[in-house]
């Protein structure tokens, strides 16, 4: 596992993120491609809530405690629950910022940690600190693709124009 590269990309992600959407208007931030799709809003409340709950507290739980009961989470109902429609944007994105330098700040300081460890889930099975390191940064490709599918399908919806001069989407 090459940590310091995937600490890296965790790093650049967030200032891919920051350019993706530090200047979205209010509809933009709100404009979903379809019903059942998740518009910015949500996604950065998402990644916002993974970045505390999920990855990086996850991980200090497999390095630190690995024997014990993984923290239970709930991303899907979070969204109701914790009324990301009713979320400041702004802030909202300004926290998860915040979070990544933390989580980039925790990461620094455990050069020496046990990252060979793994906690035996009951029924995922083995979770190493591989896996999770490299699927915080997978997930956060994962949403890099969704924004830039949301921007994209943003402007195909309020142009008269049509868009394959640029190239096939």
């Amino acid at each position: 596992m090459d940590r310091p590269l995937l600490f890296d990309q965790l790093a650049r992600h967030a200032m891919v993120f920051h350019a993706l959407l530090h200047d979205l208007s209010v509809d933009e931030h709100r404009w979903r491609s379809a019903p059942e799709k998740w518009c910015a809003l949500e996604i950065i409340s998402h990644l916002y809530d993974e970045e505390r709950e999920d990855f990086r507290a996850r991980l200090q739980h497999v390095l630190e405690t690995p024997d014990q009961p993984m923290p239970k989470i709930d991303p899907v109902a979070w969204v109701a629950e914790r009324k990301y429609m009713e979320q400041d944007f702004g802030t909202v994105l300004e926290n998860f910022l915040r979070e990544r330098h933390r989580s980039l700040e925790w990461l620094h300081t455990r050069n020496d940690a046990p990252w060979e460890n793994f906690h035996q889930h009951p029924t995922v099975g083995p979770v190493s600190c591989e896996l999770l390191l490299t699927n915080w940064v997978a997930h956060d490709l994962h949403h890099i693709r969704q924004l830039n599918n949301l921007r994209y399908a943003y402007l195909n919806a309020h142009t008269t124009v049509p868009l394959d001069y640029a190239g096939t989407w």
